[in-house]
């Protein structure tokens, strides 16, 4: 590396419930820098969520984000020709950054007539602990599991 590694910019908390966490999402779900669509197509799909489940949307978001955070991932390592998946723990911020992820990506492959549908969907799925991208951090959980015989290969 010849420079110093570029700082992270600080975020503006939302103005709807002036929380950070919210806009690093929201940033996520944009597309084209159109973070007035994105934020109209969040806020859409809580109150979608408070409609199906009569709880707080907000809320709800959270425990669904808590639900798909993974705490530890696989990380392909070459040893003496052979590549080995080696299970390490997961750094905070990128946790988010993966749960968040999940949650956009698996909520534009459902079906749905508009984003905040599909997004609405897969929260509320995620709250309890079903839906795609629960799935996908069991079946990471899972693979780490297998996986933990390598875990002495760890740097």
């Amino acid at each position: 590396m010849r420079k110093a590694q570029a700082k992270k910019l600080p975020l503006a908390p939302d103005p709807r419930f002036n929380d950070k966490l919210v806009t690093r999402f929201v940033n996520n779900l944009m597309w084209e820098g159109k973070k007035s669509v994105a934020f109209t197509t969040f806020y859409n799909a809580l109150e979608k969520v408070s409609k199906q489940t009569n709880e707080d949307g907000y809320e709800v978001w959270k425990k669904a984000l808590a639900n798909v955070t993974p705490s530890v991932e696989v990380r392909s390592r070459r040893i003496g020709g052979a590549t080995f998946q080696i299970p390490t723990e997961v750094r905070t911020y990128r946790k988010i950054s993966l749960s968040i992820k999940w949650l956009i990506r698996y909520s534009r492959e459902r079906n749905g007539r508009s984003m905040a549908d599909k997004l609405a969907g897969e929260i509320v799925a995620a709250s309890k602990g079903e839906g795609s991208a629960f799935k996908k951090k069991e079946d990471t959980h899972r693979m780490a599991e297998a996986n933990k015989a390598f875990a002495h290969f760890k740097v």
